[in-house]
């Protein structure tokens, strides 16, 4: 019966936490099982009617204590609706501190950054666009990228209005 009480109770939290944030235009995430392959390319789709307003953009990673590296790398492209257009990023973002510990939000060992992708953007055209989000993390000195890149638990895409 306790069980039922605090699955409840999480449950009505959730829901009040998530009915509060108005700015989220689009907010989805991959699950991992703690490892991200480099090749293996996460995608969100998502249909914008509005191609006045303008909004911010962000990647949003939750990683744990097994993140091995200070910085990250990522890839993100993102496609126009009815159009072969590819817009494409290379992007670097911070994880850790100096002495090793990971940045970001959270009690537990999974922090979660909200990295910025894109700020102040408009969306030309109505339709459906995807963003296609891939790794790209390099040890120093070395050519090849890191095939496993451990401690990532999800990637995400966050869009929020700028009202």
């Amino acid at each position: 019966m306790v069980k039922i009480k605090n699955s409840l109770l999480a449950l009505a939290l959730l829901v009040l936490c998530c009915s509060c944030d108005k700015q989220r235009f689009f907010d989805d995430y991959k699950e991992f099982d703690g490892t991200w392959n480099k090749d293996t390319v996460v995608s969100f789709g998502f249909e914008q009617k509005d191609t006045v307003s303008h909004y911010n953009m962000f990647v949003t990673m939750r990683n744990n204590k097994n993140y091995p590296y200070n910085n990250l790398f990522l890839i993100v492209q993102m496609q126009q609706p009815g159009t072969k257009l590819v817009k494409v990023d290379t992007l670097e973002y911070q994880m850790a501190n100096a002495d090793g510990t990971l940045m970001g939000e959270g009690f537990s060992d999974v922090k979660e950054s909200k990295l910025w992708y894109k700020e102040n953007v408009s969306f030309p055209k109505a339709g459906k666009y995807t963003v296609s989000i891939q790794q790209a993390v390099r040890q120093a000195g070395k050519v090849t990228g890191v095939q496993e890149l451990d401690g990532v638990t999800e990637v995400g895409l966050r869009i929020e209005t700028k009202e």
